[in-house]
C-alpha cells in the first residue's frame, strides 16, 4: 500500500468521521504526519505520519500517504431505525458496555441497544464505562472513562508517553494477539464487503515481524515552546493538532530514535513546522534541509538489490519484513513483459526485472519515479522502464494481454477507471498490495469478474497500530 505509514510522523488518527463512506458506514480517522508519507503527495505515499481528523474519501494519490482510514462496520439499518437509534443516543452521555471484537482500523467495537458504538484503545473482552463523543445516525463513538474489567488481551502501555498521541493506538494489547485480531478484522472486511472467502491462518498466511524498533521512516512535528523557549519535536494529539513533545519513540529503528532525540537541538525558530526523517543501511537523512543534518539519498539493502531514496520520497516502513513482503509480492512467476503500478521507487520493479524480459513502472510522483531510474541503472537492470505518470491519467495505454500487472495504490485504492481497464485489457496475473481491506474488497468485487483469487497473505508492517497490508494474487480466468 502507499500512503503514508499509520501511525507516522504526525499524530494521532481523527477521532471520529466527518461523513460515511460511499458504502454508508463510517471512515475511521486518517493517519497523517509522517510517510506513506504518500498522503501528502499528490501521490505520496506516506503511511504512517501523524493523524489528522478525516475529511472523507480522497481522489486516488499516486501514493498512499494519507489516505482515508478504513470503514469499520457495516450500516446497521436491519438491526435498528437510523431514526431511532440516532435520537436514543442524543439523550445519553455515560455508558457502560463491553468490547465485541477489534474492527478493521484499530478501534473496537461495542453495542448498546443494538448501536455500535466504536471505542479507539479498546480491546476484545473489556468491560468500559464510556463517554459518548460523536453520534451518527447509525453509530456512535467514544471515548473510554474507566476499564472497569479488562479483556484477556490488555495490558499496562509499554510506553505510555506515546499514547496520547495515536501512533501506538494497539499498544495496549499483547504483541502476539495483535496480528491475530487484525487478520480477523481483514478477513471480516472482504467477506463482507466484497463477498471475498477468506480462510483463517494458516491457510491465509500471516505474517509479522519485530513487534516494536521496525520503522524506518517518520514524520514529526514543531514548534517552539512558549515556557522554556527553544523548539519541541513531536507527534500531534489523537485528533487534534496538539504537539505532544516526544525525545524517543520506541517504533523506530535504533538509528532513527537517536536522530530524533538530536533534532531540536538543531532546531531554531522559523524551523519547519514538519519534518521528514528516513534511515538507510548506513546513515540518516531529513527533509526539508536543516543546517547539521544530514540530508540527500540514503540507501537500503533487500536481498541482492540495493533501493536509494530520501525522506520526501515513499519506502515501505517495516525493516524486518521487507524481504518477505518483496518475495511474496513478486513470487515465482516469469515471463516477457510486467507493469508494476504505482512503483515507487522500484521496491516490486526491480525484483520484477529480474523474471521478466522487461518491466515497465508508473508512478506519478517525480521524486520516486527518479529514484527509480536510479535505482534500475545501479542495479544494472537494463530492462527496467519508468513512466513519470499519475496511473488514472495513463491507464488507458495499458497494452491488452500482459503477463503481469502489480498494483499498489493508495489507501482510497484504485480509482474506478483503474479496475474497469484492467478487466479490459485482461493481464495474465494481477497482483493487488493493499493497506485499506474496504477499498480493497470494493476493488475485488470489479476484478473477480475477470480473475478468479489463488492465494492472500496479510503482512503486519505496522505493528501497535491498527493497520495490516493484504497481498491477492489473481489469475485470469479464461474466457467462455
Amino acid at each position: 500500500m502507499r500512503g503514508r505509514e499509520p501511525g507516522g510522523g504526525g499524530g494521532g488518527r481523527g477521532q471520529g468521521p466527518r461523513r460515511p463512506g460511499r458504502d454508508g458506514r463510517p471512515w475511521q480517522g486518517r493517519q497523517h504526519g509522517e510517510h506513506r508519507d504518500r498522503d501528502d503527495r499528490t501521490g505520496h505515499r506516506r503511511k504512517f505520519q501523524d493523524r489528522e481528523r478525516p475529511r472523507g474519501p480522497r481522489r486516488p494519490a499516486s501514493r498512499r500517504d494519507e489516505a482515508p482510514a478504513e470503514p469499520q462496520e457495516p450500516g446497521v439499518a436491519s438491526a435498528v431505525s437510523a431514526a431511532s437509534a440516532g435520537a436514543r443516543l442524543t439523550e445519553v452521555g455515560e455508558l457502560e458496555v463491553q468490547d465485541e471484537k477489534l474492527v478493521a482500523g484499530g478501534e473496537g467495537l461495542a453495542r448498546w441497544e443494538g448501536i455500535p458504538i466504536f471505542i479507539p484503545r479498546s480491546a476484545p473482552g473489556d468491560r468500559l464505562r464510556i463517554q459518548l463523543v460523536e453520534r451518527r445516525p447509525d453509530y456512535g463513538r467514544a471515548e473510554i472513562l474507566e476499564v472497569l474489567e479488562p479483556g484477556p488481551a490488555r495490558r499496562p502501555d509499554p510506553y505510555p508517553e506515546l499514547s496520547p498521541t495515536g501512533i501506538c493506538d494497539l499498544q495496549h494489547i499483547q504483541d502476539d494477539v495483535q496480528p491475530r485480531l487484525k487478520a480477523a478484522a481483514v478477513r471480516e472486511t472482504l467477506e463482507r464487503l466484497g463477498g471475498v472467502r477468506v480462510p483463517p491462518p494458516p491457510d491465509t498466511e500471516l505474517i509479522t515481524g519485530d513487534p516494536w524498533g521496525y520503522r524506518l521512516r517518520t514524520q514529526v512535528h514543531t514548534e517552539v515552546d512558549p515556557v522554556a523557549g527553544g523548539v519541541r519535536v513531536g507527534y500531534y494529539a489523537r485528533g487534534t493538532k496538539d504537539l505532544i513533545p516526544i525525545q524517543s519513540c520506541a517504533l523506530l529503528v535504533p538509528e532513527l530514535d537517536e536522530l530524533l532525540r538530536e533534532l531540536p537541538t538543531h532546531l531554531r525558530e522559523g524551523s519547519p513546522s514538519r519534518i521528514d526523517l528516513a534511515v538507510g543501511d548506513s546513515s540518516v537523512t531529513v527533509s526539508p534541509t536543516i543546517p547539521g543534518l544530514p540530508h540527500g539519498e540514503v540507501s537500503l539493502q533487500v536481498g541482492d538489490l540495493s533501493y536509494f531514496y530520501d525522506a520526501r520520497s515513499f519506502f515501505q516502513g517495516h525493516r524486518g519484513l521487507l524481504p518477505k513482503l518483496v518475495q511474496r509480492v513478486v513470487g515465482e512467476w516469469e515471463g516477457e513483459l510486467a507493469y508494476d503500478l504505482y512503483g515507487g521507487v522500484g521496491l516490486f520493479t526491480l525484483p520484477l526485472a529480474q523474471r521478466y524480459r522487461k518491466v515497465v513502472s508508473v508512478e506519478g510522483d517525480m521524486v520516486s519515479a527518479r529514484f527509480a531510474r536510479i535505482n534500475a541503472r545501479r542495479n544494472r537492470l537494463a530492462n527496467v522502464e519508468v513512466v513519470a505518470r499519475v496511473v488514472e491519467t495513463w491507464i488507458e495505454e495499458l497494452p491488452e494481454g500482459v503477463d503481469r500487472v502489480v498494483v499498489d495504490p493508495p489507501r482510497a485504492g484504485l480509482s474506478p477507471k483503474v479496475p474497469r481497464a484492467l478487466v479490459d485489457r485482461r493481464p495474465k496475473r494481477l497482483t493487488y498490495v493493499s493497506c485499506h481491506p474496504a477499498t480493497l474488497a470494493r476493488d475485488l468485487r470489479l476484478l473477480t469478474t475477470a480473475y478468479r483469487i489463488e492465494s492472500i497473505a496479510l503482512v503486519d508492517l505496522f505493528p501497535q497500530t491498527g493497520h495490516m497490508e493484504a497481498i491477492v494474487q489473481l489469475a485470469l480466468e479464461p474466457q467462455v
